[in-house]
């Protein structure tokens, strides 16, 4: 059985962390919104670490 792999996120304007698969986020260049506080930026400025960020590319592509 395969298990999706998650991303770790961090909003940059209440510090909010949590984690989410990446069929469930936008791509890393369109905008995404904090649930908590509705900051918008765009999805990659959320990935908590760089390989977060290469994670949610390459498993979008």
């Amino acid at each position: 059985m395969a298990h999706e792999a998650y991303v770790q996120l961090l909003c940059p304007e209440c510090s909010k962390d949590w984690e989410m698969t990446p069929s469930e986020l936008p791509a890393h260049d369109e905008n995404y919104s904090c649930p908590d506080c509705h900051a918008t930026r765009r999805t990659a400025e959320f990935m908590r670490t760089d390989r977060d960020l290469e994670n949610l590319k390459e498993l979008q592509s």
